[in-house]
């Protein structure tokens, strides 16, 4: 990194993510953006989140609270290739017609032509997601510690592919305000409602945490009480009643450290938070986590000793008249890189 970079002025036009001018080779850090989302069907938009974390992180001061020399070992965000955005801008408009044939009860007449929207849906993520293994590999095999910003909750799956390939065990601190455990959803075989059902196939994955949950399925439901402690969550309603009752967040964050093994993965989908932290988010639920309460279970994920073998955030939602979701996200990433050194 420059001699000459001044940590305390402002961000300059031109710069790398979070105003700081490394390269690739200089960062120990590499964000890996997705511009991926084709299986959202309530608000989309957050195909064009990492953009708005990029630009909310122009705004965020250098000094991070709890680690302060966080940016002098460089962060640098990565590109998602032209023709990956074209694919899926093109994908975009049939999913989004498949997902109104379903509320319209369309697909069973039309099922041969329906099969094969699907099948079109399918082989672009299998291509996407081919691209986004080997960023992961090629940043890994230099030695880089490498995080994932989306884009919708399907994207980190190829994360998965990658350690369980390697035969690493490890937990996964999931934080949303959904499960994501459906087998399939709407159709999609990688929806972003199936995201941990996917990964939850592989073997490596010896936990699963889920931290904010308020909204699930029976099916989920169900799932999470016949995994045997595979899968623990710590429903939203449930820590809120602890702590109504006189124990305090560092009570339940210590049981849901209790619960991850020594390496752990960390997944943010930002609607984990309370939504009037992420406004703009495809499926924003009531409740959740306020966002001191997420950066103090972070940090205590890493005073506990336990090792980041990588991370993702998800979901965040450029709004069309205020950058405060790419505000937000930008934080969130920003203490992610952190806790991961």
């Amino acid at each position: 990194m420059s001699v000459f970079f001044d940590p305390n002025a402002a961000a300059m036009a031109g710069s790398g993510i979070y105003g700081l001018p490394c390269t690739s080779e200089e960062a120990e850090i590499i964000i890996i953006p997705v511009e991926w989302e084709l299986t959202t069907s309530y608000n989309r938009g957050t195909v064009d989140g990492p953009n708005a974390v990029f630009d909310g992180s122009m705004q965020v001061d250098l000094c991070h609270h709890d680690y302060p020399d966080l940016w002098q070992h460089g962060i640098f965000m990565d590109e998602f290739p032209k023709d990956l955005r074209e694919l899926h801008d093109k994908l975009s408009p049939i999913s989004e017609e498949i997902i109104e044939a379903i509320e319209n009860n369309e697909i069973e007449d039309n099922i041969v032509e329906y099969n094969a929207k699907y099948q079109q849906i399918e082989a672009g993520f299998e291509k996407m997601f081919a691209w986004l293994r080997e960023r992961i590999e090629y940043w890994k095999s230099k030695g880089k510690i490498v995080g994932l910003v989306g884009g919708d909750h399907s994207v980190p799956l190829p994360y998965h592919q990658v350690l369980n390939a390697k035969n690493e065990n490890y937990g996964i601190l999931h934080i949303d305000a959904h499960s994501d455990l459906r087998e399939s959803f709407e159709g999609f075989r990688y929806s972003h409602a199936s995201i941990f059902f996917n990964i939850m196939q592989y073997k490596s994955v010896e936990k699963l945490v889920q931290v904010g949950i308020r909204d699930y399925c029976h099916q989920e439901k169900q799932l999470i009480n016949d995994s045997n402690g595979r899968i623990t969550a710590f429903y939203d309603r449930d820590c809120r009643r602890r702590m109504y009752e006189g124990e305090s967040w560092k009570d339940v964050v210590a049981d849901m450290i209790d619960k991850l093994p020594e390496k752990v993965y960390i997944s943010v989908d930002i609607d984990g938070l309370d939504p009037k932290l992420c406004p703009n988010t495809g499926t924003p639920v009531p409740g959740g986590l306020e966002y001191e309460e997420l950066m103090y279970l972070l940090n205590m994920v890493r005073e506990s000793g336990r090792k980041i073998v990588g991370f993702d955030l998800c979901e965040v939602s450029p709004g069309e008249d205020d950058e405060w979701d790419g505000n937000v996200g930008a934080r969130v990433l920003y203490h992610l890189c952190g806790i991961s050194l």
